[in-house]
């Protein structure tokens, strides 16, 4: 029984930490600071602004509704739920540290770098649960399942660029609008980092006179696969394997090392893999990011 309740035990763990996280950027970096910030709770602002009596977290679950709404259907009871706690939470936070705390101003440069770190590293540990706090990340969930090839960090940017500009207008402020561009650009960027670059995976392309002795090699040091692949040298004419292995990081100074034990003349060239899928990496998801 704990078995199975562990993983979810550690989800909405990291998603209270995510929420946490997110609203310590919210409350620290950009409110203080009218820095614009993007989504619901960018518009949650802009309702404070102009009524400082309505709570932002409270506004920012009002306007939720209508996309929970939305999402209910397309996305499933699972994720809406880790959703609707996520959004609840952080949330709640907001008004919680805006009011426990007065946090001061800092300078705006440093706020919208900071704040911007900051969100993205709270939105990726959410998101990497497979839930959203609510809002445009939601939406941009949504859109997600129409526009599968696009990085929900660049789907994020999109849809917050227009409450930036509304903000910094609400503001009366361009520097508002463009602090915020800043930290929309970092927190989207350490997003699609979160959920594309953890999996620190490396493709190497071997081209050798002795492709059996360095598929062994790989094969018992590093205990990867290895692929043949039939190719021909424009040049030369001659016919020659090629040798195709996925690897991790980790394993970059072992996989040289034993090519070059193999061959010594070997042609070795390592790429960046984005994602890499299969026995030994990651499973594929259909409700994945």
């Amino acid at each position: 029984m704990a078995k199975k309740a562990w993983p979810y035990v550690k989800a909405y763990t990291l998603m209270t930490l995510g929420a946490l996280v997110y609203a310590l950027a919210f409350a620290w970096c950009y409110d203080p600071n009218h820095i614009g910030f993007g989504g619901v709770t960018g518009l949650a602002q802009i309702v404070n602004h102009f009524a400082p009596a309505a709570p932002i977290g409270a506004v920012v679950i009002l306007l939720n509704i209508p996309l929970f709404l939305l999402g209910w259907k397309l996305l499933g009871a699972g994720v809406l739920a880790g959703s609707l706690y996520a959004m609840a939470c952080s949330s709640l936070m907001i008004d919680v540290l805006e009011g426990l705390f007065s946090f001061p101003t800092m300078e705006p440069m440093l706020a919208a770098v900071t704040g911007g770190v900051l969100l993205g590293v709270g939105l990726g540990l959410v998101f990497l649960q497979r839930a959203t706090t609510g809002g445009t990340d939601l939406l941009a969930r949504l859109l997600k399942l129409r526009f599968g090839w696009l990085p929900v960090g660049k789907l994020l940017m999109c849809i917050d660029l227009v409450v930036i500009v509304a903000v910094g207008a609400a503001f009366w402020s361009v520097q508002s609008a463009l602090y915020g561009l800043v930290g929309l650009f970092l927190s989207t960027t350490v997003i699609d980092k979160m959920l594309y670059g953890l999996d620190t995976a490396k493709v190497a392309y071997i081209i050798s006179a002795r492709p059996q002795a360095i598929t062994q090699a790989i094969i018992r040091d590093l205990e990867r696969g290895v692929t043949v692949l039939e190719g021909r040298g424009a040049w030369s004419g001659r016919r020659r394997d090629v040798l195709l292995c996925a690897f991790k990081q980790r394993q970059i100074v072992e996989l040289k090392a034993a090519v070059k034990r193999a061959d010594p003349e070997a042609f070795l060239i390592v790429t960046d893999a984005h994602e890499v899928l299969g026995d030994g990496f990651g499973d594929y998801r259909q409700d994945g990011l």
